[in-house]
């Protein structure tokens, strides 16, 4: 199979020419967070959009796996960050020659750039040959590579750039300086002082003395008599510089597309394993998920929501863990229990290791098994819109009916405290009639909910309530377990939170 992608493993020219949007859910489950943590520092490479396209495909997802199991090797990976540090330089110093305003100045640069993209593929090439490689996306692009080093023009170019650097490099020239004007003619075996002054001067020179040096003026351009010194050395050497000429024109576009964008893509899987990187410093653990797209027994165990962890870890506090499952008819979990109790947490999570798990990487946990959807759905709350001309309890409605319309079997639905604008009298018929669509369409989904009736309304639906610290109702736990709603609002806590006891009113009620 020919190469033509280290991401996708097949042609991928409409995503390159139309980068797609974020999905809409995107800042429901903080992944827009997840991802600009990620991208930090690599604005260059224009990775998000790779972020926004999930696979469709187990094997596109194994293609993946494979390619990050080989990048844990760091042989591997210091490999690669050699070759992109100096692809790094090359983009550099190419647009720097775009700013330069003497054209035999830009001739040098090109040159001296194409150098530079010589070595990079030459020691990637030869770096990727000496290491242990398993995954059919990298073995592939090690073949187009070698086939490309060893090709003609590629040994052409090289060898041409070599020889025109070094003869560039063996010019000799004097400059006499008399008057306020300069002459320019071949070196004849004339004294270079150079050597003798600093041999005079070292005597001198004390270890504690202080530097009298200047620094120049340090820009890309060359100023106007550098340029003119240049022009009278290229007349000096017009063959020379007629082959550096000629070589720039047949140059021009010297980087080969395929190492181009590889050299993009594969920032995707550096840039994630990274990322991760920081979370097992302090002890959690990612997993390569199986996946199934038939199959909706799911689990995950010590699963944690990325993008809170990411903001624990900075304050060097501690990250909860939480364990889910379903088996056989199960399909919907309804999140109950206290207010701030991590239910919403747990939603985000469920949603997060499902959409990562898309994009064929490791998900946070120690292990998981998760479905493969053709679409993933949030319904959480949002602030009433004036706009629209429709109260928060119609606008709620319309989205979860637009939602239920082009939502399939194969598709994902996270509902987040809906219909809080609403009697609970018509918050629990609602709720009904909806969870009834969702299990005639055989919807995954996460349903985090205040009403606690939800939790026991067939055998498709398990109940998951967030805990609280027993001997302290006030303080949670953030963990979610399995077990029945208890139906406790724990609405003693909260008043002592907000001084409305008994006692607390009547102290009020003396003064």
């Amino acid at each position: 199979m020919t190469f033509q992608s280290i991401l996708f493993g097949k042609n991928i020219d409409k995503l390159r020419t139309n980068p797609p949007e974020a999905p809409p859910f995107f800042a429901d489950l903080n992944l827009d967070q997840i991802v600009d943590a990620i991208t930090e520092g690599k604005q260059e490479y224009n990775l998000k959009p790779f972020f926004y396209v999930t696979l469709k495909d187990i094997d596109s997802i194994i293609y993946r796996h494979e390619i990050m199991k080989d990048l844990e090797n760091s042989i591997l990976l210091k490999a690669i960050e050699s070759f992109s540090q100096k692809m790094h330089l090359v983009r550099q110093n190419l647009s720097n020659i775009k700013e330069i305003y003497y054209i035999k100045q830009k001739q040098r640069w090109l040159l001296d750039t194409v150098y530079i993209y010589c070595e990079a593929v030459t020691c990637l090439q030869t770096d990727l040959s000496g290491i242990d490689i398993k995954s059919k996306g990298l073995l592939s692009f090690i073949q187009y590579l070698t086939k490309y080093v060893e090709s003609n023009s590629f040994i052409s170019i090289c060898s041409e750039t070599k020889n025109l650097k070094d003869a560039l490099s063996n010019i000799k020239y004097t400059i006499y300086i008399k008057n306020g004007s300069f002459t320019v003619s071949k070196y004849d075996s004339e004294i270079d002082y150079n050597t003798d002054v600093e041999k005079t001067f070292a005597n001198f020179k004390h270890k504690s003395g202080k530097s009298y040096r200047i620094n120049f003026y340090n820009s890309t351009n060359m100023n106007h008599i550098e340029a003119k010194i240049l022009d009278f050395v290229s007349q000096l050497y017009p063959e020379l510089f007629y082959d550096l000429v000629d070589y720039c024109a047949r140059y021009n576009n010297f980087i080969d597309k395929t190492i181009a964008e590889f050299d993009r893509e594969i920032q995707f899987f550096v840039a994630y394993l990274e990322y991760t990187e920081r979370f097992k410093e302090m002890g959690l653990t990612f997993c390569y998920p199986h996946i199934s797209n038939t199959c909706k027994d799911i689990y995950a165990s010590e699963a944690f929501d990325l993008s809170l962890a990411n903001k624990l870890i900075s304050t060097n506090s501690s990250v909860v863990c939480n364990d889910f499952y379903l088996k056989d008819e199960e399909r919907i979990f309804v999140v109950s229990g206290p207010n701030q109790g991590g239910k919403t947490t747990f939603a985000r999570t469920f949603g997060q290791m499902h959409y990562l798990a898309s994009l064929g990487c490791p998900v946070p946990g120690r292990a998981a098994k998760l479905f493969l959807f053709d679409r993933l759905f949030t319904h959480f709350e949002r602030e009433e819109n004036i706009k629209t001309l429709r109260g928060k309890l119609q606008d709620e409605l319309a989205r979860i009916h637009d939602i239920l319309n082009i939502a399939t079997p194969n598709s994902i639905i996270i509902m987040n405290e809906i219909f809080t604008s609403t009697t609970l009298k018509d918050a629990v018929v609602l709720s009904k009639r909806i969870i009834e669509k969702i299990i005639e369409i055989d919807l995954l989904c996460v349903w985090v909910t205040f009403i606690d009736e939800l939790a026991s309304l067939g055998n498709q639906v398990v109940s998951m309530v967030s805990t609280i610290v027993p001997e302290n109702p006030s303080k949670r736990t953030y963990k979610i377990i399995r077990k029945p709603a208890d139906g406790l609002s724990y609405a003693m806590s909260i008043a002592e939170k907000y001084r409305v006891t008994y006692l607390h009113i009547k102290d009020r009620m003396r003064l």
